[in-house]
């Protein structure tokens, strides 16, 4: 198992390199025929402000030039300065990343606890109108994008009936538990819903698969209860499916994390990305993409350990 996480890890750093690399470029033709200095000085500054500008930020240094120099203060934990604000880039991702973070659990957890049973009703109950009715009501789920569903939440459950807040953040320490909750059921339903759907598939189909193998009739034969052959045979020779696609979940939640907070108001690191792509702010889109595809490898990092529990081969 040691073996595994020291060679996830040691595949994790040129990865994130890549990553980066590939931002910063992107970024870079973006700003191609525009001129960034002359954008942060204003309209009215002088030829000599914007040249004065381009060389503090150090804008007028080649695009390898500055990427070398952005990798080796980001390992130290520097991810620069905002090119507007003048704000740290670490400073504002760990202002935003806690509301991020809250977002994620919340849509992780009701996708484990709606995805999941949903796909063992239906494949415990397959061919029936109950497995007719999730597979259909999760296709039809997956075809719906996360701020579309946001936007029926709202009015629904926010506008019409009054239940729950249509926008906002409140912290766990500022409004307790009851509050933080009311403030992340909506944009977590809208954000898990798409996971929880192919999740639902993904068990069912793993279910049904684990429950027509052999050592499933030996298990049965010898008179265990149905409640023993699931959990303790099929469940977890059908895990390591399902906790893949789990885990590949997460790079989606991250993603559709910008539209949802966009939609419920919520000042997160999703709206943090948008905000500076649309000021086309470099430092801070790539301290925001390093992060989010640190977490994923993260999650990826734990998926592949889960592994381990779930076969014991692989502990070998």
């Amino acid at each position: 198992m040691l073996k595994i996480v020291i060679n996830r890890v040691f595949v994790a750093i040129p990865l994130l390199l890549l990553v980066a690399l590939f931002s910063f470029t992107l970024l870079e033709l973006a700003n191609r025929g525009t001129d960034p200095a002359a954008r942060i000085a204003g309209d009215g500054a002088t030829p000599q402000q914007i040249e004065m500008v381009r060389e503090n930020l150090n804008l007028d240094a080649p695009m390898l030039v500055r990427y070398l120099e952005w990798v080796g203060n980001a390992v130290t934990g520097n991810l620069g300065t905002s090119l507007y604000s003048g704000q740290p880039v670490t400073d504002a991702i760990m202002d935003r990343i806690w509301i991020t973070g809250s977002l994620a659990l919340w849509a992780i957890v009701l996708t484990v606890v709606i995805g999941i049973p949903l796909g063992v009703i239906a494949a415990m109950k397959q061919g029936s109108i109950v497995d007719r009715a999730v597979t259909t009501v999760a296709a039809l789920l997956m075809a719906i994008p996360p701020f579309v569903l946001g936007l029926i939440l709202v009015i629904t459950f926010a506008i019409s009936r009054a239940w729950l807040p249509a926008t906002g953040y409140t912290t766990l320490a500022e409004g307790g538990f009851i509050e933080w909750s009311k403030h992340l059921i909506l944009p977590g339903l809208a954000l898990a819903a798409v996971s929880a759907a192919e999740l639902a598939r993904q068990t069912r189909g793993s279910v049904v698969d684990a429950l027509n193998k052999d050592y499933v009739r030996t298990a049965r034969a010898k008179g265990l209860s149905e409640h023993a052959v699931l959990w303790k045979h099929t469940m977890k020779n059908a895990g390591i499916s399902i906790v893949t696609v789990l885990g590949m979940q997460m790079g989606r939640i991250l993603g559709g994390a910008v539209t949802v907070e966009f939609v419920f108001a919520i000042s997160g690191l999703g709206m943090l990305g948008y905000t500076a792509v649309i000021q086309r702010d470099l430092p801070v889109v790539q301290g925001v993409v390093i992060i989010s595809a640190l977490a994923v490898l993260l999650c990826n990092l734990l998926v592949d350990m889960s592994y381990g529990y779930l076969n014991p081969k692989i502990r070998n």
